[in-house]
């Protein structure tokens, strides 16, 4: 059995109290490595581009508001 099929039999396996319980830490574990990832593409310059495609597109007035 590999992990990923004993994580999914133990899922199963819990009470509705500790599914809600294991949803609330997996939204914050996935959330945290979400961010991490994001920080670790920030500082490697991975991110420029994108950003100073945002800007250009930009100031050339094709941004609209949310």
């Amino acid at each position: 059995m590999s992990t990923i099929e004993a994580i999914e039999e133990a899922v199963e396996r819990l009470s509705k109290s500790e599914l809600a319980a294991f949803r609330d830490w997996f939204a914050r574990y996935d959330a945290a490595q979400w961010d991490a990832q994001i920080e670790k593409d920030a500082e490697n310059g991975k991110l420029g581009g994108l950003a100073a495609e945002a800007l250009a597109d930009y100031q050339a007035g094709q941004a609209k508001e949310l």
